[in-house]
């Protein structure tokens, strides 16, 4: 008995350790199977408690009074299946005659204290099938990233959701995305770790950071083109719409739309043609899109006009021709000038770190999903990297990125300099890629000061 004893009082320190300080081998050594024993128990009654039960048919109940039995009880939906998972259960429920996805959505924070889970949410599978996503800790306190995820051309994984599911930036399905974010808020870890994983693909790289180039210039080996100043980005811009349209010319010369034709092999877009014909696609990032749209004369006013209007042609256009945007900035508002609220229709992705500013959040879900925009202003300054992110269809997540250092960025980047394409309508804006004594300007222009 005291053996027993023992080794069952080393058990539950054991898990209170892991509990404190490796959630996630808690979770996969005690908390699933407690957790799913806790909700095939508890199922009913919560579901009953919940308002999420149905009564019975009509011909039960009447076969219940013609055989003076008791009245069935209320039904709730069906468990199909029980999946444990990493982070938490997944529960898909086959829902009864009358019921709605939408009364599970309502009842998830009911579900949560009563099942005693971290977080619920829930999504429609089908039609009657609704898939119920419960984490059993905050997968975001320390985000660690699955070790096998899904890369395939032009989508990357970039951070982590709240319900333990990876979140993915799709250029094929999203082509131009907005990420806002104050100081210090992780916007620039959650833009390495976009290049970290575009970087092994076969896509260009086209960077235009206004700051002289300090956030996006140590990650040169892997870029086509960079820009440093609003000058150079006009001039970019510039080239980049040139190039949309040589391709457009290409696709038009490749559509194969003569009568013996299969329909299916129709062109549209570069992703309708053969391998060998497919120009390059390209990924733009712009780290900071104020300083592009700020002037303080004509001349400057006149540069203005000419970026704002690149953008917006390549936020219209671009897609079909295989180019997409990242419009990165820590301020958005329709103050910035003629032209930016056309470019923001255009953008599909959202993604708000910490603002600063309520303005902000609505430029970046005011028009998508109100609600979104009061959780961006709620985010905690200690929490950096936690953002929220939507898209135009009103459906928003809370995600974090994982840590990604500088240095780490620039050694995968330098892993795969061999993968950067060599671009002629981008050569002129090719980044120096030499020695640091090179790149760095010399001390004497800094003197030292008395």
């Amino acid at each position: 008995m005291t053996a027993f004893t023992v080794a069952l009082v080393l058990v539950v320190a054991a898990a209170g350790l892991l509990r404190w300080r490796r959630p996630a081998w808690y979770w996969l050594a005690f908390g699933a199977t407690l957790a799913a024993l806790r909700v095939l128990v508890r199922y009913r009654s919560v579901m009953d408690a919940c308002g999420l039960t149905v009564p019975s048919a009509r011909w039960r109940l009447s076969l219940a009074r013609a055989t003076n039995q008791p009245i069935p009880e209320p039904r709730p939906p069906r468990i199909r299946r029980l999946r444990p998972t990493r982070t938490g259960l997944v529960l898909r429920l086959k829902l009864r005659p009358g019921q709605d996805v939408f009364d599970i959505a309502a009842a998830s924070d009911r579900l949560r204290h009563s099942f005693s889970m971290f977080g619920v949410t829930s999504r429609e599978v089908r039609s009657g099938v609704v898939e119920v996503r419960m984490t059993g800790y905050d997968v975001l306190k320390r985000v660690q990233m699955p070790a096998e995820t899904e890369t395939r051309a032009i989508r990357v994984p970039v951070a982590l959701r709240e319900d333990g599911s990876v979140h993915y930036r799709d250029y094929r399905a999203i082509p131009h995305a907005l990420t806002l974010g104050a100081t210090e808020s992780g916007k620039s870890v959650y833009q390495r770790n976009l290049v970290a994983g575009l970087a092994p693909l076969d896509v260009a790289l086209v960077g235009i950071d206004c700051k002289q180039g300090v956030e996006l210039f140590p990650l040169a080996r892997r870029f086509s083109a960079l820009a440093d100043s609003p000058d150079t980005a006009a001039e970019l811009l510039d080239a980049l719409v040139a190039r949309m349209a040589d391709v457009y010319r290409l696709i038009r010369t490749q559509q194969r739309i003569t009568v013996d034709t299969p329909d299916a092999e129709i062109a549209a877009d570069i992703w309708d043609l053969p391998d060998e014909l497919r120009p390059t696609p390209v990924v733009v990032l712009v780290d900071e899109v104020a300083e592009l749209a700020l002037y303080a004369t004509k001349e400057e006013e006149k540069r203005r006009d000419r970026i704002i209007t690149a953008l917006v042609r390549l936020a219209q256009l671009g897609r079909a021709a295989g180019i997409y945007l990242e419009i990165c900035g820590q301020r958005f508002g329709s103050e910035l000038g003629k032209g930016i609220t056309m470019l923001r229709a255009q953008l599909t992705g959202r993604t708000a770190h910490r603002l600063n500013d309520e303005t902000s959040a609505n430029m970046a879900f005011g028009d998508i999903a109100p609600d979104a925009a009061l959780a961006a202003i709620q985010i905690p300054a200690e929490l950096r990297g936690l953002a929220i992110a939507g898209d135009a269809s009103g459906g928003w997540h809370r995600i974090r990125a994982p840590h990604t250092s500088l240095r780490q960025a620039v050694n995968l980047c330098n892993r795969y300099a061999d993968r950067t394409p060599d671009l002629p309508e981008l050569a002129p804006f090719r980044p120096a890629t030499g020695t640091a004594t090179e790149l760095v300007p010399s001390a004497k222009a800094f003197p030292a000061t008395a």
